[in-house]
């Protein structure tokens, strides 16, 4: 009812202002539904805001034709990262609200909806930072928010936070901060870096370099994990940064994980926003029935796929009548006492002609291909079956279109260099010269070689002093890494 009564007032709101045009939400799966179906079902918006940014992700992983993608994305208080493969987000079924511990895995409450699958952890900008009983610096969960934000905003904060330390770090200029909306305050952040860094006799530059290694390797490690439960190897992988403070730690990150490319769009600041301007109108509906394959029954099947299929083409019709439609099938399956299935995508022929072999084979391979082998004379089951149904994605030209590579053009530093800057070069492990570089200045396929800062309004992308950024047709830096 809460929700309901918000999304009612929103359109009267928007009435009123004479914008009279659909109303559409995005949902936790990474597509927009109308309304009304979001005022049906408001769970699934949970987790809405940062599926749209891997659904940007995905678009751009689209234009270079890479098929292994791990999205970044870090703004003012946490950090997603989400595996793309073959253009799409991995999705759940599952996802956890009000957590004991924030970001705990297994200390909420689970909820089944459709869900891009990421990993979040309590690392932003306004990420707070401290020094736990073990004398060792611990970042987040909690964060300075908006107000008062972190001590170098000078609004009265006094807990050193990852911007405090990024600006210490020579990663960010007080004097253009948000293009010079925000003055930044380094007395403020050097005194709440001191006052962090006291019980272990560090300076504000050591507190600073702890802080920022200490939330890079956060993130690294939450990124193995994530890699590993699901069987990849990052290091066949490129990395998609965007979010605010994304393009800052994102160079680092790839050193850590030894990924060997990283991209950081056009836009990247309000990655998440573009997200929902490419996201398909899209309805995933699900239904749980347990039967198992040793009593499988090929009609029950058959009316189960046709009936979710009916009522997903009824949420999409409520926005877009005529657009032509796409149709994808899921079970969950798993062996019989197991406590976590695993998604096994359906052909056509094998949801419309369900058969117990051919189901049989598809969760094997898949099982065989996680974990190495299967489980011999052991009955297997279907938990869930889902049926996702959605219209093309919406095209944003810079988005959508193949990028196309030329030769690159020489480089000449003194064309671009806007001037330099000491940065503290954290996988040197000391501070180094390092050039400004206005992103608005670099031309398409020009090279900035590392250490630099490329700058634009949103935020700032640091490349290392073994990095080099080109720009690519589309706006985007494409940055080679190599590992830590």
């Amino acid at each position: 009812p809460l929700i309901k009564t918000y999304l009612t007032r929103l359109r009267a709101k928007l009435s009123d202002n004479a914008i009279n045009c659909p109303v559409f939400l995005i949902h936790s799966g990474g597509g927009i539904i109308a309304l009304e179906s979001a005022a049906e079902f408001p769970v699934r918006l949970v987790e809405s805001g940062p599926a749209g940014g891997a659904v940007f992700a995905a678009s751009i992983a689209k234009c270079y034709g890479l098929n292994n993608v791990i999205s970044f994305d870090m703004g003012g208080t946490t950090a997603k990262i989400c595996l793309i493969n073959n253009y799409a987000p991995k999705t759940s079924r599952v996802f956890e609200v009000a957590r004991s511990y924030r970001f705990k895995k297994g200390s909420g409450m689970p909820i089944s909806i459709p869900v891009i699958d990421m990993v979040e952890i309590g690392a932003g900008g306004g990420s707070l930072a401290s020094v736990d009983n073990m004398n060792q610096i611990r970042v987040g969960p909690y964060s300075a928010g908006s107000e008062p934000g972190p001590a170098c905003y000078g609004r009265g904060g006094t807990q050193a936070s990852v911007s405090d330390a990024d600006l210490m770090l020579g990663k960010l200029d007080p004097d253009n901060f948000a293009s010079g909306a925000i003055k930044l305050d380094m007395k403020c952040a050097q005194v709440s870096l001191e006052k962090c860094g006291a019980p272990l006799s560090l300076d504000a530059q050591m507190t600073a370099y702890g802080i920022v290694e200490m939330v890079d390797e956060n993130m690294a490690n939450a990124a193995r994990v994530h890699a590993i439960e699901n069987g990849e190897n990052l290091a066949d992988y490129t990395m998609i940064a965007f979010g605010g403070a994304a393009p800052l730690h994102a160079g680092r990150l790839c050193e850590k994980l030894g990924i060997p490319r990283l991209l950081v769009p056009k836009g990247a600041g309000v990655g998440s926003a573009i997200g929902f301007l490419c996201a398909p109108f899209s309805f995933e509906a699900q239904h749980s029935f347990y039967t198992r394959l040793s009593s499988f029954n090929p009609q029950n099947a058959k009316n189960i796929i046709a009936d979710l299929k009916e009522q997903a083409i009824q949420f999409v019709r409520q926005c877009d009548e005529n657009a032509d439609l796409h149709t994808h099938h899921k079970v969950f399956m798993r062996y019989v006492g197991q406590g976590w299935e695993i998604p096994i995508e359906l052909t056509q022929k094998m949801a419309q002609t369900p058969d117990k072999q051919i189901y049989k084979k598809a969760f094997e391979d898949k099982y065989a291909l996680l974990f190495g082998q299967n489980v011999l004379d052991m009955d297997i089951e279907i938990t869930l079956w889902s049926v996702e149904v959605s219209t093309n994605a919406h095209t944003i030209e810079q988005y959508t279109k193949p990028v196309q590579f030329s030769k690159d053009m020489p480089y000449n530093n003194a064309d671009l260099i806007a001037g330099t800057r000491d940065i503290f070069d954290t996988s040197l492990a000391k501070t180094i010269p390092a050039h400004i570089v206005n992103r608005s200045d670099i031309k398409p396929h020009h090279l900035v070689q590392g250490p630099a800062i490329i700058v634009e309004e949103e935020t700032s992308t640091v490349l290392s002093h073994a990095q080099s950024a080109r720009l690519q047709a589309d706006g985007c830096l494409d940055i080679q890494c190599k590992a830590s």
